[in-house]
Protein backbone atom coordinates (compact mmCIF):
# COMPACT_ATOMS: atom_id res chain seq x y z
CA UNK A 1 0.00 0.00 0.00
CA UNK A 2 1.35 3.69 -0.76
CA UNK A 3 0.13 6.69 0.63
CA UNK A 4 0.54 9.30 -1.49
CA UNK A 5 0.04 13.20 -1.14
CA UNK A 6 -1.45 15.85 -3.87
CA UNK A 7 -2.53 18.89 -3.61
CA UNK A 8 -3.19 18.80 0.33
CA UNK A 9 -5.06 15.36 -0.33
CA UNK A 10 -3.37 12.57 1.79
CA UNK A 11 -4.75 9.11 0.23
CA UNK A 12 -3.64 5.74 0.69
CA UNK A 13 -3.72 3.25 -2.39
CA UNK A 14 -3.10 -0.42 -3.11
CA UNK A 15 -3.18 -2.74 -5.78
CA UNK A 16 -5.20 -6.04 -5.57
CA UNK A 17 -8.06 -6.73 -7.73
CA UNK A 18 -11.66 -5.21 -7.06
CA UNK A 19 -14.16 -8.39 -6.17
CA UNK A 20 -17.76 -7.95 -6.44
CA UNK A 21 -19.43 -6.37 -3.99
CA UNK A 22 -22.19 -7.10 -1.75
CA UNK A 23 -25.13 -4.44 -0.21
CA UNK A 24 -23.25 -3.94 3.24
CA UNK A 25 -19.67 -4.00 2.01
CA UNK A 26 -18.17 -1.02 1.48
CA UNK A 27 -15.96 -0.27 -1.33
CA UNK A 28 -13.20 3.07 -1.62
CA UNK A 29 -13.22 4.90 -4.93
CA UNK A 30 -11.05 7.38 -5.81
CA UNK A 31 -12.47 10.17 -7.12
CA UNK A 32 -11.17 12.82 -9.95
CA UNK A 33 -12.89 15.28 -12.05
CA UNK A 34 -12.71 15.92 -16.20
CA UNK A 35 -13.97 19.17 -16.97
CA UNK A 36 -16.70 19.95 -14.40
CA UNK A 37 -18.01 15.83 -14.11
CA UNK A 38 -16.95 13.65 -11.29
CA UNK A 39 -15.61 10.23 -12.15
CA UNK A 40 -14.11 7.36 -9.85
CA UNK A 41 -12.21 4.16 -9.82
CA UNK A 42 -11.90 2.01 -7.66
CA UNK A 43 -8.91 1.71 -5.08
CA UNK A 44 -7.57 -1.07 -5.37
CA UNK A 45 -6.83 -0.55 -9.09
CA UNK A 46 -5.12 2.39 -8.51
CA UNK A 47 -1.19 2.15 -7.72
CA UNK A 48 0.09 5.77 -6.87
CA UNK A 49 -0.78 9.09 -7.61
CA UNK A 50 2.04 11.56 -9.63
CA UNK A 51 1.85 15.56 -10.28
CA UNK A 52 1.35 15.91 -13.86
CA UNK A 53 5.68 15.61 -15.66
CA UNK A 54 6.49 16.37 -19.30
CA UNK A 55 5.83 13.02 -21.15
CA UNK A 56 7.62 11.58 -24.26
CA UNK A 57 5.24 11.36 -27.21
CA UNK A 58 5.31 8.73 -29.27
CA UNK A 59 4.23 9.20 -33.17
CA UNK A 60 1.30 7.50 -35.15
CA UNK A 61 -0.92 6.83 -31.60
CA UNK A 62 -4.23 7.56 -31.33
CA UNK A 63 -5.28 11.39 -30.22
CA UNK A 64 -6.18 9.34 -26.37
CA UNK A 65 -2.46 8.29 -26.04
CA UNK A 66 -0.41 11.68 -24.51
CA UNK A 67 2.93 9.87 -24.72
CA UNK A 68 5.11 7.69 -22.61
CA UNK A 69 6.90 8.32 -19.49
CA UNK A 70 9.43 6.44 -17.20
CA UNK A 71 8.39 5.15 -14.39
CA UNK A 72 11.33 3.61 -11.67
CA UNK A 73 12.64 2.49 -15.36
CA UNK A 74 9.85 0.95 -16.64
CA UNK A 75 8.02 2.60 -19.76
CA UNK A 76 4.44 3.39 -18.88
CA UNK A 77 1.41 4.72 -21.25
CA UNK A 78 -0.16 7.66 -20.39
CA UNK A 79 -4.09 8.26 -21.72
CA UNK A 80 -5.55 11.34 -21.43
CA UNK A 81 -9.23 9.91 -20.24
CA UNK A 82 -11.08 13.01 -21.29
CA UNK A 83 -10.04 12.35 -24.90
CA UNK A 84 -10.63 8.50 -24.58
CA UNK A 85 -13.98 9.38 -24.21
CA UNK A 86 -14.35 11.42 -27.29
CA UNK A 87 -14.35 15.19 -25.35
CA UNK A 88 -11.34 18.14 -25.45
CA UNK A 89 -7.68 16.63 -23.81
CA UNK A 90 -7.30 17.44 -20.41
CA UNK A 91 -5.75 20.92 -20.35
CA UNK A 92 -2.70 20.79 -18.50
CA UNK A 93 -2.82 23.13 -14.79
CA UNK A 94 -1.09 22.74 -11.38
CA UNK A 95 -4.16 20.52 -10.28
CA UNK A 96 -3.35 18.49 -13.37
CA UNK A 97 -2.62 14.58 -11.98
CA UNK A 98 -1.81 11.41 -13.27
CA UNK A 99 -2.88 8.28 -11.99
CA UNK A 100 -1.36 5.22 -12.17
CA UNK A 101 -3.70 2.20 -12.51
CA UNK A 102 -3.24 -0.97 -12.91
CA UNK A 103 -4.94 -3.30 -15.44
CA UNK A 104 -5.33 -6.69 -16.61
CA UNK A 105 -5.73 -7.99 -20.47
CA UNK A 106 -4.99 -11.17 -21.42
CA UNK A 107 -4.00 -12.43 -17.87
CA UNK A 108 -1.22 -10.09 -17.83
CA UNK A 109 -1.10 -6.83 -15.34
CA UNK A 110 -0.06 -3.75 -17.10
CA UNK A 111 0.15 -0.23 -15.38
CA UNK A 112 -1.21 2.64 -17.41
CA UNK A 113 -1.11 6.54 -16.79
CA UNK A 114 -4.20 8.26 -16.91
CA UNK A 115 -4.37 12.31 -16.90
CA UNK A 116 -7.36 13.46 -15.13
CA UNK A 117 -7.94 17.43 -14.37
CA UNK A 118 -7.65 17.11 -10.84
CA UNK A 119 -7.94 14.27 -8.29
CA UNK A 120 -10.25 14.87 -5.25
CA UNK A 121 -10.45 12.55 -2.20
CA UNK A 122 -11.47 8.75 -1.45
CA UNK A 123 -14.62 8.10 -0.77
CA UNK A 124 -16.45 5.27 0.62
CA UNK A 125 -19.80 4.08 -1.12
CA UNK A 126 -22.06 1.02 0.04
CA UNK A 127 -23.17 -1.27 -2.51
CA UNK A 128 -26.87 -0.32 -1.84
CA UNK A 129 -25.68 3.34 -2.92
CA UNK A 130 -23.95 1.73 -6.81
CA UNK A 131 -26.99 1.83 -9.45
CA UNK A 132 -26.39 -0.28 -12.43
CA UNK A 133 -24.75 1.41 -15.52
CA UNK A 134 -27.78 3.22 -17.70
CA UNK A 135 -28.34 1.41 -21.31
CA UNK A 136 -28.61 4.83 -22.71
CA UNK A 137 -28.46 8.58 -22.01
CA UNK A 138 -25.10 9.01 -20.53
CA UNK A 139 -22.76 10.94 -22.17
CA UNK A 140 -19.73 7.54 -22.53
CA UNK A 141 -20.07 4.08 -23.63
CA UNK A 142 -21.74 2.24 -21.20
CA UNK A 143 -19.46 -0.67 -21.42
CA UNK A 144 -16.87 1.76 -19.34
CA UNK A 145 -19.04 2.49 -16.83
CA UNK A 146 -19.49 0.01 -13.67
CA UNK A 147 -21.91 1.60 -11.95
CA UNK A 148 -23.49 4.83 -10.58
CA UNK A 149 -22.82 5.55 -7.08
CA UNK A 150 -24.37 7.77 -4.98
CA UNK A 151 -22.04 10.32 -3.04
CA UNK A 152 -23.69 13.19 -0.75
CA UNK A 153 -26.90 13.07 -2.94
CA UNK A 154 -25.17 13.37 -6.62
CA UNK A 155 -24.18 10.53 -8.88
CA UNK A 156 -20.50 9.88 -9.98
CA UNK A 157 -19.50 7.46 -12.74
CA UNK A 158 -17.70 4.36 -11.06
CA UNK A 159 -15.50 3.46 -14.02
CA UNK A 160 -14.70 0.13 -15.11
CA UNK A 161 -10.75 0.25 -15.36
CA UNK A 162 -10.70 -2.83 -17.81
CA UNK A 163 -13.16 -1.64 -20.95
CA UNK A 164 -11.79 2.58 -19.96
CA UNK A 165 -8.37 1.35 -19.97
CA UNK A 166 -8.47 -1.74 -22.79
CA UNK A 167 -5.51 -1.79 -24.33
CA UNK A 168 -7.28 -4.06 -27.61
CA UNK A 169 -9.07 -0.65 -27.61
CA UNK A 170 -6.46 1.37 -27.80
CA UNK A 171 -3.80 -0.73 -29.70
CA UNK A 172 -7.29 -0.64 -32.51
CA UNK A 173 -7.49 2.95 -32.33
CA UNK A 174 -3.58 2.73 -33.28
CA UNK A 175 -3.88 0.56 -35.99
CA UNK A 176 -6.73 2.80 -37.62
CA UNK A 177 -3.96 5.66 -37.57
CA UNK A 178 -1.52 3.51 -39.74
CA UNK A 179 -4.17 3.22 -42.35
CA UNK A 180 -3.44 7.26 -43.08
CA UNK A 181 -1.12 8.43 -45.89
CA UNK A 182 2.20 9.25 -44.91
CA UNK A 183 2.81 13.10 -45.35
CA UNK A 184 5.91 13.52 -48.17
CA UNK A 185 8.20 15.51 -47.38
CA UNK A 186 8.76 18.49 -49.76
CA UNK A 187 12.08 19.17 -51.30
CA UNK A 188 14.12 21.85 -50.90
Amino acid sequence: MTIVSHAGIRTEVGTASTASQSATEQTQYLTFMLGKEMFAIGILAIKEILEYQDLTVVPMMPMSIRGVMNLRGAVVPVMDLSARFGRKPVEITKRTCIVIVEVEADGERQDIGVVVDAVNQVVDILGSDIESAPAFGAKIRTDFIHGLGKVAGKFVILLDVNNVLSIDDVGALGELGKDLPTPVAADG
